[in-house]
């Protein structure tokens, strides 16, 4: 498929899915890496009991929690920007 039908057929709101190599897609400044914290007891209860209260598991809601603290200070807003200027320079 040529990138002006395609570019169409997206605007116009068809399924694209099926002309897209999904194998291959990344989610750019999504690359996981694992860290070990230790957190007292009363914290990990009370971090399952608002994950209860979500339905989500405890990783998300910490993960959650830490995105929009760390979103929040502005010591990182230029950090963010630079990412994001990062990952629109690869497209």
């Amino acid at each position: 498929m040529k990138a002006k039908t395609f570019d169409k057929q997206f605007d116009a709101g068809i399924d694209i899915t099926a002309a897209l190599d999904l194998s291959k897609a990344k989610r750019i400044l999504q690359e996981q890496k694992r860290v070990n914290v230790d957190f007292p007891t009363w914290m990990i209860a009370s971090l399952d009991r608002e994950a209860e209260k979500f339905g989500v598991t405890r990783q998300s809601i910490i993960k959650v929690w830490l995105a929009e603290r760390l979103e929040e200070s502005t010591s990182n807003t230029s950090f963010h920007r630079t990412l994001r200027d990062k990952a629109a320079q690869r497209r």
